[in-house]
C-alpha cells in the first residue's frame, strides 16, 4: 500500500541476529532521517566509523581485505534541528528489566558531556521491551553520577524517557520525542521568507 507522503519501504519482523544487534533500529532511524531531510525538518546523518585501510584487493572490485579502527567513534548520529546541534546514539536492549551500562563506553560519556556543556542536544534512542524512547543525555549522566548500579532499571527509562511512535509516514518519529524532551531548548518559531 502506498500511503501519502510515505517512503516506499515495508518493514517486516525479522529473526534477531545478535551479531548485527541494533541494525534494525539503525535502519528505521536512517529512514526517519531521510524523511526529515526530504521534508526539510532536520538535517541528521549517520556518522561513518573512522577506519584505516591496510590491504585492498583491487582485482576483486577494490574489496577491503584488512582494516582497523583509527579511533573510538563517538555517537552514531549528528546534525542540526531548529538551530540546535543534535547528536545521539541508537541502543537496543534485550533485557526486560534493565539497560546494561556496559553498552555505553567511557569515551562516549565524555563526548556526550561535552556536547551538553556547549548547549547541544544529546541523547540515546533506546529500544527496550518493544518500546522506543528518547532518553536524555542529562538523565543518563545524572543516573550514573548518583548510583553504583551497572544497569539502568527499565522503570527509570520508562519514567524519564520520552516514548516514540512508529508511523507509516515518518517511521520512527524521534523528532517528536526530541520536541518533548528538549522543549525548553528548541526554537519553534517558523523561519520567515
Amino acid at each position: 500500500m502506498n500511503y501519502p507522503g510515505s517512503i516506499n519501504k515495508t518493514y517486516k519482523k525479522t529473526v534477531i541476529n545478535y551479531k548485527n544487534r541494533g541494525m534494525d533500529l539503525e535502519e528505521i532511524i536512517n529512514d526517519a532521517c531521510n524523511y526529515y531531510l526530504e521534508k526539510d525538518i532536520a538535517v541528521i546523518y549517520k556518522k561513518p566509523t573512522p577506519i584505516g585501510i591496510v590491504q585492498v584487493d583491487y582485482a576483486n572490485n577494490a574489496q577491503i581485505k584488512k582494516a582497523y579502527f583509527k579511533e573510538p567513534s563517538t555517537l552514531d548520529y549528528n546534525g542540526i534541528y531548529q538551530g540546535k546541534y543534535i547528536e545521539f546514539d541508537a541502543k537496543e536492549c534485550h533485557s526486560k528489566t534493565s539497560f546494561p551500562l556496559k553498552n555505553i563506553h567511557d569515551h562516549q560519556l565524555v563526548h556526550l558531556s561535552r556536547i551538553i556543556k556547549h548547549g547541544g542536544i544529546c541523547f540515546l534512542i533506546i529500544n527496550m521491551n518493544e518500546k522506543y524512547y528518547v532518553f536524555k543525555g542529562e538523565d543518563l549522566l545524572e543516573f550514573m553520577h548518583n548510583t553504583t548500579r551497572k544497569s539502568i532499571p527499565f522503570d527509570y527509562i520508562d519514567t524519564k524517557g520520552f516514548p516514540l511512535n512508529y508511523n507509516y509516514t515518518t517511521g520512527l518519529d524521534f523528532i517528536e520525542g526530541v520536541n518533548q524532551a528538549y522543549k525548553e531548548l528548541i526554537n519553534f518559531e517558523k523561519n520567515k521568507n
